[in-house]
């Protein structure tokens, strides 16, 4: 490691310590709290252990143009995680793979289910390390990835879905004693198979923001990145007791309240923690869904700066090609028209806006009503158009969605010319 990475490296640790000691504000008051009362001493609270990790820092977060991909659970669950060197191997190869695409950004999903693909004293280990929720693999996922990310320039973002406990019944199959759903019942509600943290409840949500300081506090991640899955339901009933006792008489602006107050809290703590890292989320591709079905305030979030920054980029998930019809015979969700309605949307000057694009919608199709749904995926260069797109557009960047869809087993037999087309864009 050069002396100036050193330098930065060291900085960034003592920016983090120094925040957990001098955070101001309403969100001191929040975080005090959970440091110092919420959680025990003896379970080890963030502020308590000390970073060891020796990942080696990324000399830069990404300029310019923002070229990412998600990395989730699923392509999680096909690494090889039965030694520290074999899934070493794996990583190296999955950051390898992205560089070839012309990447500098992996967004990775660290925290899929209340669990954990890190060592913390919050959330027990992900099930995908071992197969049993709970269970130590004997070495640190993240940082073998963060070692590999930014050994080779490439950023890595720390994906985290904020609610979700069980996506089904058999997702995951085994709950730890420590999961939240056994160690406090009372936050959880429960949306068909599912199991989520009530966004309403607000010592579930501080305890999300937790476990935001502690991924900062102990990895040199470079930024925090929210999915899309917020409320989990339209339903009423779920936060009926706590809406009733807030007073208030709009349902739909109280939840969309309560969304933003977790999204701003860990932008808050982000940004305290290390000025230099990233929050973002990415909202569904639909505006009226994010509002009125996610209580996601985008137009709120894309506006606010400065102090009342809420988010540092919004990706939305525009998953459509060119074209695209609904049945009822709209077009509004068409790519070439529901970018410049995002890009159309006010926003202050520190908020970046990115696209997420789906790759897995290659040689399969993305169910529209017209005619070439599945054709125009099936041209080894449907991405790459839409990129070169976004790009006379003046987008920020881009994420792919997602990474099995372009490498490994899942990939389609046309997966090999888009990443053809993609590496060709800057070659």
């Amino acid at each position: 490691m050069t002396q100036r990475r050193r330098s930065r490296h060291c900085k960034r640790r003592f920016r983090r310590r120094a925040f957990l000691i001098g955070l101001g504000g309403s969100v001191c008051a929040a975080m005090t709290y959970y440091l110092l009362v919420a959680i025990p001493a003896g379970n080890g609270a963030a502020s308590k252990f000390p970073s060891q990790n020796t990942t080696v820092p990324n000399p830069a977060l990404p300029s310019g143009e923002w070229r990412a991909v998600w990395v989730s659970y699923l392509e999680l669950a096909g690494m090889d995680f039965s030694s520290e060197d074999a899934f070493r191997a794996d990583a190296a190869a999955l950051m390898d793979n992205c560089l070839s695409i012309g990447l500098n950004t992996v967004i990775v999903q660290v925290r899929p289910f209340g669990d954990a693909l890190y060592k913390s004293s919050l959330f027990p280990w992900s099930h995908l390390c071992t197969g049993v929720q709970g269970q130590d693999p004997g070495f640190d996922p993240l940082d073998v990835l963060l070692t590999e990310a930014h050994s080779r320039g490439l950023s890595l973002e720390a994906w985290v879905n904020p609610y979700r406990l069980k996506s089904s019944a058999s997702m995951p199959s085994t709950i730890a004693e420590s999961n939240l759903l056994n160690t406090h019942p009372e936050w959880v509600c429960t949306v068909n198979e599912g199991a989520y943290l009530n966004p309403a409840i607000p010592e579930a949500a501080d305890y999300v923001v937790q476990g935001v300081v502690e991924l900062v506090q102990n990895y040199a991640v470079d930024g925090i990145h929210f999915d899309d899955y917020f409320y989990p339901t339209t339903d009423p009933s779920i936060d009926a007791a706590q809406f009733a006792a807030s007073g208030e008489t709009n349902l739909a602006a109280w939840r969309r309240a309560n969304v933003t107050r977790l999204v701003k809290a860990a932008h808050d703590t982000v940004k305290a923690a290390d000025p230099t890292l990233r929050f973002g989320v990415s909202p569904q591709g639909n505006p009226d869904n994010d509002l009125n079905e996610q209580y996601s305030d985008i137009s709120a979030w894309l506006t606010a700066s400065g102090a009342d920054a809420v988010v540092d980029y919004l990706c939305p998930q525009v998953y459509w090609g060119y074209g695209y019809t609904l049945s009822s015979g709209s077009t509004r969700f068409a790519f070439e028209r529901i970018v410049p309605e995002w890009l159309a949307m006010p926003r202050a000057e520190d908020v970046a806006l990115y696209f997420g694009l789906g790759a897995y919608r290659v040689g399969t199709g993305d169910g529209g009503a017209n005619a070439d749904s599945v054709s125009q995926w099936c041209t080894g260069s449907a991405l790459a158009k839409q990129v070169s797109d976004l790009r006379n557009d003046v987008a920020g960047g881009w994420a792919l969605y997602r990474y099995g869809s372009l490498f490994g087993p899942g990939a389609v037999d046309s997966a090999a010319a888009e990443r053809a087309a993609l590496a060709a864009l800057d070659g």
